[in-house]
């Protein structure tokens, strides 16, 4: 996925991967091992990101919808109520095969909402694909004072939506492919069709599509659908956004200034990827410049490893909070290893109030056992999770813990021995 996530480009690395997949392996028994595990693909884009400084922040999977969310390290303080939720269309709302997986959360002080959606299939179910869009539209995420999806400061809408395009045929279709006249295309387009006439659409906004049509190709090819059934290409997969506040504007008609617009969006480029043959689909890859004026620049915690860390010897941990910080007895702070995955990926963790042995008004100090640090030592990181917020709200700079030099000592001493001692049955070394 080197090419797919731009990892070899030479301008500044992302912030933040989303990644929205559909049709992943969904047999019942793939879908039961994945509820008790990490599905294969979570497994890999966190092998592929984690040595880069990526933790998975959150991901929310029905049957075939996975949404992923990836962010560097040094935003974590400041991503808090982190929500997921799925809506079931398919089948009227009994079934998941179709429908949308939803992630949300406030970035540094701003709402931001991502939804990942497959909508239904086939030329003649618009109407259809806009009544299930609406329906994901209106669900609630569960949860205190949390908006309804419009309500957030920004929203991605991406996925297979699977609108196509009317009215003309495949051979006009695919001759407008190959002469890269996509802009002939564009009015027959059902979603642009649908945004001029569906006022729920008109404040979404996307970019142009100047790439093919990325549906449906012969697997493994660039070769559009040879069966018999012979598709018409269509722009199935696509990327849009919309910002709370330019449509709150536009309604009344108000121009307003930079200092009253504290978040916009910029869309960078918007582009298919042709070299991929694993799909029918082409994937699609947006890449975006969110500007925002933080509402918040502080965070709720700051943690620091206490004086040089050993794996001989018990070590301390001092942190201290803001005033107004919701603390738990269930926080805790989790060491973590710098290319940690997730979370949960924690090395070992101490209790913030059970293994607390000094406190005054400005900071706190919590104990971690030698019997818990690893012993060959390396480059590690200390987090602060709150079970208020459900997310991690401080973390250290990254550090150094010594190995433990006795144990490494008595395993080279150990080692020498066992190549001193030739066992009976075998020959010298110089007869082979």
């Amino acid at each position: 996925v080197t090419s797919l996530l731009q990892l070899n480009s030479l301008g500044p690395t992302m912030d933040m991967y989303v990644i929205g997949l559909q049709e992943v392996n969904s047999r019942i028994t793939n879908f039961l091992s994945d509820l008790a595990f990490d599905d294969p693909w979570s497994i890999f884009f966190m092998t592929v990101l984690s040595p880069l400084g990526y933790i998975k922040l959150s991901s929310v999977r029905m049957q075939g919808l996975l949404l992923l969310v990836f962010v560097k390290h040094v935003h974590l303080p400041f991503i808090r109520d982190i929500h997921t939720h799925y809506t079931r269309t398919g089948l009227y709302g009994y079934w998941g095969n179709k429908g949308g997986v939803t992630v949300r959360m406030s970035l540094y002080g701003h709402t931001i909402c991502f939804m990942n959606c497959h909508l239904p299939a086939h030329m003649e179910n618009t109407e259809q694909r806009l009544d299930d869009f609406e329906k994901i539209l209106e669900m609630q995420f569960e949860g205190e004072n949390i908006p309804s999806t419009l309500d957030h400061d920004v929203l991605f809408w991406f996925g297979d939506l699977n609108f196509r395009i009317a009215d003309y045929g495949i051979h006009f279709v695919r001759e407008s492919i190959n002469n890269k006249r996509y802009n002939l295309l564009w009015e027959k387009d059902q979603l642009n069709m649908a945004k001029k006439k569906e006022a729920f659409l008109q404040e979404f906004i996307e970019g142009p599509l100047q790439f093919k049509p990325t549906y449906k190709f012969d697997l493994y090819s660039d070769v559009y659908d040879t069966s018999e059934k012979k598709r018409k290409p269509a722009w199935t997969d696509r990327i849009l956004w919309r910002v709370k506040n330019l449509c709150q504007h536009a309604s009344k008609e108000v121009e307003f200034s930079e200092e009253e617009q504290t978040i916009s969006v910029t869309l960078n480029n918007y582009i298919s990827h042709m070299s991929y043959g694993i799909s029918d689909h082409k994937p699609v890859t947006g890449t975006f410049g969110l500007e925002l004026k933080p509402l918040l620049s502080d965070p709720l915690i700051i943690l620091n490893p206490e004086g040089e860390w050993s794996a001989e010897h018990d070590v301390l941990i001092s942190y201290s909070a803001v005033p107004e910080f919701p603390s738990s007895a269930w926080d805790w702070i989790g060491l973590f290893k710098v290319a940690f995955r997730h979370v949960n990926d924690y090395v070992t963790y101490a209790w913030v109030e059970d293994d607390e042995i000094s406190s005054n008004k400005d900071s706190k100090q919590v104990y971690m056992s030698a019997a818990e640090i690893p012993d060959m030592g390396g480059e590690f990181l200390l987090c602060y999770y709150s079970n208020n917020l459900q997310s991690i709200v401080g973390i250290s700079q990254p550090f150094q813990i010594q190995p433990n030099r006795t144990l490494i000592e008595k395993d080279l001493t150990q080692e020498e021995n066992s190549w001193m001692q030739k066992p009976d049955n075998l020959e010298s070394l110089d007869e082979f």
